[in-house]
């Protein structure tokens, strides 16, 4: 059965509760069975989201937004060059 994913916004906020938790004398263990996830999740979350702010994480998700509509057109363009190549070879 999947878990639910969390959305990043929600993990940034969560990796903060931990840390205010640790502040306050709490151990990892504790601190991430108060959140309500597993100890190998929150270290995997700390190390792709670990000190980002929601402004960063919003930065982020633009490029990879941006990063995707790239590539996608790239893709296109490729196949395009490819079709006029073999058309232009008379391949057809």
């Amino acid at each position: 059965m999947a878990g639910k994913r969390e959305k990043p916004e929600d993990i940034v906020l969560k990796l903060r509760q931990v840390e205010v938790l640790q502040g306050q004398g709490s151990s990892v263990q504790e601190a991430v069975r108060q959140i309500g996830v597993t100890v190998q999740t929150y270290y995997r979350w700390r190390k792709q989201y670990g000190g980002m702010s929601r402004d960063q994480l919003k930065r982020l998700k633009e490029l990879e937004a941006e990063n995707t509509r790239l590539r996608r057109a790239v893709s296109d363009l490729t196949l395009d060059k490819m079709i006029l190549a073999e058309a232009s070879r008379g391949n057809f």
